[in-house]
């Protein structure tokens, strides 16, 4: 199972980096992540030059797709071409955004009436897309989740591992990240995160 995660020019560190380290703990049971970019080389809002290990040409091929945030995700939004070449398919990947990634759910016409979760500097842009945003860090239904706040990464890459590779899985991954001393409160934390952002629509 392949994981891409998009990260845009501009991208928070977090966003991306946490959600596929996260995830490439899981490689020796088949599923990997990999950074997933519009240009051969794209730089985060920090200055950091990272070289994409998938083009958005493998945006088909994924079974999942992160889509992470970023200082420049509106100018992706208005950018005709760029969207175009995101290929996504929720009947039959699973589909995340990160805070400001929200903007990209929007725009792509995947959302409908489904409220997101995002970051406080995303929310008014967000909501100016008539969207809802709710006060959660993590919110998921069906194939779509939105997580907001730069560490509530952690909790859209425990969805991923859950729903590819069950709960069991979730929790070892969040177990070994853990800080020391803090393995059952981090682990707890972040399955209760999941389990509340996917039963608010039950």
């Amino acid at each position: 199972m392949q994981v891409a995660v998009v990260t845009f020019d501009g991208f928070n560190e977090l966003d991306s980096f946490i959600a596929s380290a996260l995830i490439n703990r899981c490689r020796k049971d088949g599923l990997e992540a990999f950074i997933t970019t519009p240009t051969p080389v794209v730089t985060s809002m920090g200055g950091v030059e990272v070289t994409g290990q998938r083009p958005m040409e493998f945006l088909p091929e994924a079974d999942v797709v992160l889509i992470g945030s970023g200082v420049r995700t509106r100018e992706v939004v208005a950018d005709d071409h760029l969207v175009s070449r995101l290929s996504l398919d929720p009947a039959r990947q699973l589909i995340g955004a990160q805070c400001s990634g929200a903007l990209v759910l929007a725009r792509l016409g995947l959302l409908g009436a489904m409220p997101v979760s995002t970051d406080m500097t995303s929310r008014p842009f967000v909501e100016a897309c008539g969207v809802t945003v709710l006060d959660a860090p993590f919110h998921a239904e069906g194939n779509i989740a939105t997580a907001g706040g730069c560490l509530a990464s952690q909790y859209l890459a425990t969805w991923v591992i859950a729903r590819t590779l069950g709960d069991d899985a979730a929790r070892d991954v969040m177990d070994y990240v853990a800080p020391v001393g803090e393995n059952e409160e981090t682990v707890a934390r972040a399955m209760r995160a999941v389990h509340a952002g996917e039963a608010a629509l039950r």
